[in-house]
Order: structure tokens, then sequence, then C-alpha cells
């Protein structure tokens, strides 16, 4: 058995028919990478018959003075449970890295170790508990788990099954937001790369990343056709009609309860009267608001959504919206667009990132319960491990912090 550098059509052959296939593991997230900062091997393990046992991408970036760390996103393809072959690669890698000068490999191994209830918290499955043993057994560091996302991909995902999916059982107060937007007026359509530069204007205050590297991601996943951009705006006609019928239903059962009030001063109906009293505002308030717009002919987009599909999963890259029209729901809307858009065709939407801190209020509080509240199963991955090729040079890039200048995210908001 030999190490081997793979064509692109070896390695995407191998790829997609791997169990552990991700989108990570390709070759356009390959190139989108040699944009922005790394080369990269497709490396592959062979028999005698020069048949492929397991293979990986392996990103390459320079670190310290003349040296370079790998990285293998979402880990290799490879059956991690199968010693043997990992015990063997793993050498394999060790000693043809090393004569690139590689410091280490780092890697997130596309393995769930738990499935978590997104209701009560309860674990699910318990799964590939063999893996940590082996990885350790093979010399494979493992580095400190996190709750929140300071790893370098989430380590845990919020995932909606959809073919047993089903929205009526998502909470009333999401129910309540998406018929809010239904009601405003909020359309879903598909759009093109000439919509990139608005689709960033409702997402770059999440990440410090240029609109260039979401033009990159589209470009290169576009070449086969596996990236969607989804934009979310206002149709004003609409949202007028929905405004004056529901204006005029709210009217009717004000003069009833004006009604009820000659002869009834009670305070359950005076309360009744206030509410409605400031519903009849709203909506008129509503009204106003579409007739505006539609009389500007105003077309702006409100929310996004970026999308990688894979194999049978449909992967939320990033979602974004206008602050400004929170009122809408319109994340909401957008979401639920989502799983209604991909339910027929693929067996997953992933969410992407939830913080594993699920019961505590923390500054994720926010992403959780929104994300949560579509009523997802919570996959928890394997964590962060590096593969320490040159021990010494390893540990004076950690004592001198330049292991944590590298990896130390700062901004970790890019989770959909």
């Amino acid at each position: 058995m030999r190490l081997k550098e793979l064509s692109i059509e070896e390695f995407t052959n191998f790829e997609k028919n791997h169990h552990l296939s991700n989108y990570y593991q390709t070759i356009n997230y390959a190139l989108l990478m040699s944009e922005n900062g790394y080369d990269y091997d497709l490396i592959g393990y062979v028999d005698d018959y020069d048949n492929i046992l397991c293979a990986s991408l392996i990103l390459l970036k320079p670190i310290g003075i003349k040296c370079f760390y790998g990285y293998a996103p979402r880990g290799f393809l490879i059956d991690y449970n199968n010693d043997y072959l990992l015990s063997n690669f793993t050498e394999a890698l060790k000693k043809y890295y090393y004569e690139k000068n590689v410091i280490f490999i780092k890697l997130n191994p596309n393995i769930i170790i738990n499935n978590i209830d997104s209701e009560n918290f309860d674990i699910l499955n318990n799964l590939n508990s063999n893996v940590h043993y082996n990885l350790a057994n093979n010399s494979y560091k493992k580095l400190k788990d996190n709750l929140y996302f300071e790893s370098q991909l989430p380590r845990f995902q919020a995932v909606i099954d959809l073919k047993n999916y089903d929205l009526k059982n998502i909470t009333k107060n999401t129910k309540n937001k998406i018929k809010k937007g239904i009601r405003k007026g909020l359309t879903f359509e598909k759009c093109d790369k000439d919509n990139i530069q608005m689709f960033y204007n409702l997402i770059k205050n999440k990440k410090n990343t240029s609109m260039y590297y979401y033009q990159d991601y589209y470009t290169v996943f576009e070449k086969d056709n596996s990236i969607d951009l989804f934009m979310v705006s206002i149709d004003y006609n609409a949202f007028l009609q929905n405004s004056q019928y529901i204006y005029n239903e709210e009217l009717e059962k004000n003069n009833k309860l004006n009604e009820k009030l000659i002869h009834n001063n009670k305070n359950r109906i005076i309360n009744a009267k206030m509410n409605s009293d400031k519903n009849l505002l709203s909506y008129k308030n509503d009204i106003m608001e579409a007739t505006k717009g539609m009389s500007e002919k105003m077309h702006n987009f409100i929310a996004g959504a970026l999308v990688i599909r894979h194999g049978n999963t449909a992967n939320i890259l990033i979602t974004g919206y206008d602050k400004s029209y929170k009122r809408f729901a319109p994340n909401y809307f957008l979401h639920y667009s989502l799983i209604k858009y991909y339910k027929d065709n693929f067996d997953y939407l992933d969410f992407n990132g939830v913080v594993g801190d699920f019961k505590n209020p923390n500054p994720y509080s926010g992403l959780n319960n929104f994300k949560l509240s579509f009523k997802p199963i919570i996959n928890e991955y394997i964590g962060e491990y590096d593969l320490i090729i040159e021990p010494k040079s390893y540990q004076i890039l950690l004592e001198n912090k330049i292991l944590a200048k590298e990896f130390n995210k700062k901004d970790i908001k890019n989770v959909g």
C-alpha cells in the first residue's frame, strides 16, 4: 500500500461514493480555498492494484518560517473504525508530509458521535464511540472540545430530517412568525450571481469576509450546479390585499366589541377592545406601508440564503436579513421556504451550527432558540484533532502562540 496524488477525476469518483462524503472534501472546496491563501493536495492511499482505500483533500498553508500546516476539512474519507487502515494511512501521511516541511495536519472528522433531541436535549443515539480510541491510539492529539464556535467548523449542527419532517410540529411562536411573513406579502425566489452584491449587503456584518469570497463560492460551485442563492422580497400588492382583508376582519370584531361594551363593561371586554384598537392601528399602518410600496414600485430584498447541495443534503452556508424589516419575520419565512423547497428532493437540510450550551443563557441564545424552534435534530461531531508530524516545531509554534494566532476565531458568526 502507498500514498499517491490523485487526479481530480479519481478523487471525485471516490469522494462521491464514500459514506463520509461532504462538500468540504471536494475539488470545488479545494479550488475555493486556493483563492484564499491555501495550496492543496488530493491524496489517496492505494493497494497494490491501485485501488483507492481512502483519500483526503489536504489544504496547505505556511506557518512560521519555511514551514506549513495541513488541514483536512471534515476529516479524511476513511473508515475510522478500521484501525489497521487508519494506522497505515497515518504513518504514510506523516512520512510524506515530513518531507514537505508540514508540521501538523488538522482535521475535524465528519463523524457524528451523538444525536441530541432539540426539545429536551436528551441524547437520542450515541454513535462511533470507538473512533475516539482509534484516533488516540494513532497519535492524533484531541483538541479541547468547545460549546461555542471556537473551532474551525461548528461542533454542533442543527439538521432537518426532510423525509420525516412535519411543519405542524414547530413551535406556536414560529408558526405565528411564518404566518406574519406570509401575511405581509413575503416572497421567496431563486436568484443568480448577479444578486450576490445585494445578498452580501444582508450578511456583511455577520462575518469579516469580503464580497469576493462569496462571489468565488458561487463561481466555483456553480460549475457543477451545486449552489443555490435565494432571496426574500416583499410583494406589496399581496401585502396590501392581505392587510385590507385582515383590517376589515378586525374592524368587524371591533364593532361587535363596541356593542358589547354598551351593555357590559367588564375588564375582559375592555381589554379585548383595547387590543382590537391596537390591532386596527397596526393593520392600518400596514395598509399605508403597502400602498406606498406599490406606488413607488419598491422591490428590495430583505433576506437571503446561500446553500450548497451535496449528495442527499442541502447545506445552508450562510443567511442574513435586513434588521429594519425584523417586524416582517423574514428569517422565519426564509427557513420555512427552504424546508418546503428542498423537502421533495433531499433527505436533509443542514441549518448549520448551534452552540452546545443549550440550557443556560449565553451570547448565542437567540441563534439557538431560532434554529431549535424548527425542531431539528442536533448532530454532535467528534471535534478537532491535530496529527503532529514534527513535535519539536509544533511545540515551538504552541509556545510562541503562533497556533493561537492562526486558529483563534475572533469572528465566529458564520453559522448560517
